[in-house]
């Protein structure tokens, strides 16, 4: 099922819902992707869960004004979502800067968060360790491949990368020069730090350990504000862990949300 709930503040926001009878599982994209960063991993989720998406503002189908973006208004579009579903609680499944959406949305809708899993994500602020100056030179290299060369590379393993199969985690080539900054602004603006131990859902966090776009000790950071949460490493994993390793952390997602310690 797809729709188009519309937000307090005009955005059009296009959904994608299995709407099946099974328990729900909100799944939130990386920066600057739309819902396809999922199209390769939620058939690993069903039918056990009822994955549900949406395309981020200044991506996929979604119409929205170009300012003002922040990851609490992503998650407040996350919430407009569910709604538009009938959904009043689900679990979320959050990656890179969806978990600092996530974040958010457990924050600001307590309510609608079962269960909560944050991978190869930043709490922002205080406790958060950043990229370094390298990293950032090189996804800010103005040449396009030397680019895409520099986001493969972070995102997997050299083994990963020299197999040539195709990734869904590299962005969505349709946004705008505008959108694509606004999304590093609300990414690089998000701050939870102060607020992450007022986080009620029961909460995995996942991460690879040689993750140069948001450091694996973000992981142990944000478990150790969040109560009763807890961080669980995957060796060798980069940035785009949860994809290279599928086999492996699908299902342990799948586990924990269903209930699994």
């Amino acid at each position: 099922m797809t729709g188009t709930p519309r937000t307090h503040d005009g955005a059009v926001i296009a959904l994608q819902d299995d709407a099946t009878d099974a328990p729900p599982l909100l799944l939130l994209p990386g920066q600057a992707s739309s819902h396809t960063w999922w199209d390769d991993l939620r058939n690993g989720l069903r039918p056990a869960y009822r994955t549900i998406t949406f395309d981020y503002r200044g991506t996929g189908d979604t119409q929205a004004d170009e300012a003002g973006w922040s990851t609490a208004l992503l998650a407040d579009d996350a919430a407009a979502v569910l709604a538009a579903c009938g959904v009043e609680r689900a679990h979320v499944y959050a990656t890179s800067m969806g978990g600092r959406v996530a974040q958010e949305l457990a924050l600001r809708h307590p309510d609608l968060v079962d269960r909560l899993v944050l991978a190869c994500t930043s709490p922002g602020g205080a406790g958060a360790q950043e990229r370094d100056a390298d990293v950032r030179r090189r996804l800010a290299s103005p040449d396009p491949a030397a680019r895409d060369a520099a986001l493969l590379d972070l995102m997997y393993t050299p083994a990963r990368a020299r197999s040539g199969a195709p990734s869904r985690l590299l962005g969505d080539p349709t946004m705008t020069a505008r959108a694509r900054q606004l999304h590093l602004r609300a990414s690089a603006g998000h701050d939870a730090w102060d607020r992450l131990p007022q986080i009620t859902a029961p909460t995995l966090v996942l991460h690879g350990s040689d993750d140069l776009m948001a450091p694996a000790s973000n992981a142990h950071a944000i478990a150790g504000r969040i109560p009763g949460a807890r961080a669980e490493i995957t060796e060798g994993g980069r940035h785009g862990f949860f994809d290279e390793f599928s086999a492996t952390v699908t299902p342990r997602v799948a586990a924990f949300v269903g209930g699994a310690s």
